[in-house]
């Protein structure tokens, strides 16, 4: 079928035979050849692959950005609705600790606590619980940097970086939670990721002492040790925490809304940068 066409078409341009065609054809025939030379397929499949790579990298994003809100809000209308989180009332008996002195109140709270393994406490007061409920609305998640050991084939020890991801949920009308979670488990298993850390906010007395009682937990079963917890909390409200009346907070103000609007500048060089900083 491929000759009777050449045949065809020799007979088209009044050649000869098939050979006679190729003969008056030649120098199409190597026009072409150089056309085609000139063409990268490797580079042109390179292009091709960061078009659509970039597409769906922002089509990715918007979704992630839906998604994120969604389960935010579904974790929260379904722990409301449900009633199935401990207020400060299950911790203890409010009625009683209302009626003391902050500083009593304080020492009542760390005590509740003392000497219990995998567990944090903390009274906060109204000031800096409100920079972390509002920074906290308005970016329901981040990264936080944890540094860690490794150890080398020459038994020399090596200092990098884990990766935390940390989720806020307005569970209840008094009541916060701060969930933190590997970025690897996270990774694997999105929403349904177990939190190594669950912190929660208690803002029942916040209007009456001016203060917040905060506690949390460290799971047993995770790799994270108290210690661990500790420095992430710390760095929790270094990001948290920051208003922007200096340069150091402003910066980090900066990587909280770049990180929560899929900003491209965001940099994890610069959060391990601002989380080792002791500016303030």
């Amino acid at each position: 079928r491929y000759k009777e066409k050449l045949a065809k078409k020799a007979k088209e341009v009044g050649a000869k035979d098939i050979d006679d065609l190729k003969e008056k054809l030649k120098d199409d025939i190597e026009e072409t050849k150089k056309n085609l030379n000139k063409i990268d397929p490797l580079k042109e499949l390179q292009e091709y692959e960061k078009k659509i790579s970039a597409a769906e990298l922002a089509k990715q994003k918007k979704i992630k950005l839906k998604k994120k809100s969604l389960n935010n809000s579904q974790i929260n209308s379904q722990a409301e609705s449900s009633g199935k989180f401990k207020t400060l009332d299950s911790f203890v008996d409010l009625s009683k600790i209302s009626a003391l002195p902050a500083l009593e109140l304080e020492m009542i709270w760390r005590a509740r606590f003392a000497g219990k393994d995998n567990t944090l406490s903390a009274v906060i007061s109204n000031e800096i619980f409100n920079r972390f409920y509002y920074n906290a609305k308005k970016n329901p998640c981040f990264v936080l940097p944890l540094p860690r050991k490794s150890q080398l084939e020459d038994h020399k020890q090596d200092e990098g970086i884990e990766i935390h991801y940390v989720q806020w949920s307005f569970v209840g009308e008094n009541t916060t939670h701060c969930m933190i979670t590997s970025l690897v488990e996270y990774k694997l298993h999105k929403e349904f990721a177990r939190p190594h850390t669950t912190l929660m906010f208690h803002s029942e007395l916040q209007k009456e002492k001016g203060v917040v009682l905060m506690n949390g937990v460290v799971d047993e079963e995770s790799p994270i040790t108290l210690q661990d917890a500790q420095l992430l909390l710390l760095n929790l409200q270094k990001f948290y925490g920051a208003l922007q009346d200096s340069n150091a907070t402003s910066r980090r103000l900066t990587l909280l809304n770049d990180f929560n609007s899929g900003n491209p500048n965001f940099s994890i060089e610069d959060l391990i940068k601002e989380a080792e900083s002791l500016d303030n």
